[in-house]
C-alpha cells in the first residue's frame, strides 16, 4: 500500500492521491532533499561521533528529545540513542550530539560568524589556529561547530570584539547538521591547544 504522508522525518503532510504514474514519496522538493541528506548523514559525520551512543533528536526550539519524542537530558544516558536510530526517527526536526564526561570530544561553537557564506575575520583567525578537523555549519546557517579531541571540564562563553564563542566538552548537547564547511575533513583533530587558549 502506498504512503499517504510525506516520507521525510518530521513531516506529516498528506500526499495527493495519485492517478496514473508513480506514487509520490515526498510533498515537496525541499522534503525530498532533506530526506536524502538524512539518509546519507552518516557519510557526512566523523565515525568518532557516529560510533558512540550519544545521539538525541531536537525540536524546533533546539531542546533535546528522545527518538520517541519525549524529553531527553544530557545527564541521562538512557535518553540517548545510536546515530542510525536518531537519524531515522521522525521526532522533532533534526539530531544532536551529547558531549559526555570522559569522551575526550570537544566542540567550539562560533556563533553568528557567517554572513551570506562569508566568514567573519575573528572566526577565520580561530579556524586557522585549528588543525584540520570536522567543521559543520550550524542549523541556523550563520554559525560553525568545530569538532575535535580534547578535555574540558567547564564550558566557556566568550563575547568580545564582535566574537561570540562557546566551547564545551561535557554536560551539553549540540544540534548538528552534517553540512561540512569548506573542505573540512571527516575526522577529529586534537584541539587541546586551541581550547586552552580560548579564555
Amino acid at each position: 500500500m502506498a504512503n499517504t504522508v510525506c516520507e521525510r522525518s518530521g513531516c506529516e503532510t498528506a500526499l495527493p492521491v495519485a492517478g496514473r504514474g508513480p506514487v509520490p514519496r515526498f510533498c515537496s522538493t525541499r522534503c525530498r532533499v532533506a530526506a536524502h541528506r538524512a539518509r546519507h548523514s552518516v557519510l557526512s559525520l566523523p565515525v568518532e561521533l557516529t560510533g558512540r551512543r550519544r545521539w538525541v533528536r531536537r525540536d524546533g526550539r533546539k531542546a533535546p528529545r528522545t527518538v520517541d519524542g519525549g524529553f531527553a537530558s544530557v545527564t541521562a544516558p538512557a535518553t540517548w540513542s545510536e546515530h542510525a536510530e536518531a537519524a531515522a526517527s521522525k521526532a522533532g526536526v533534526g539530531v544532536g550530539y551529547v558531549l559526555a564526561e570522559g569522551d575526550g570530544i570537544v566542540c567550539i561553537d562560533l556563533d553568528h560568524c557567517l554572513d551570506d557564506g562569508k566568514l567573519a575575520p575573528w572566526a577565520r583567525t580561530i579556524l586557522d589556529r585549528c588543525p584540520p578537523s570536522f567543521t559543520e555549519v550550524s542549523p541556523g546557517g550563520d554559525g560553525l561547530h568545530v569538532w575535535g579531541l580534547g578535555e574540558l571540564e567547564r564550558g566557556r562563553r566568550i563575547r568580545r570584539d564582535g566574537a561570540a564563542i562557546e566551547v564545551y566538552g561535557q554536560g551539553r548537547y549540540v544540534a548538528m547538521t552534517g553540512r561540512r564547511f569548506e573542505n573540512a575533513p571527516l575526522e577529529l583533530a586534537d584541539l587541546s591547544e586551541v581550547v586552552a587558549s580560548l579564555t
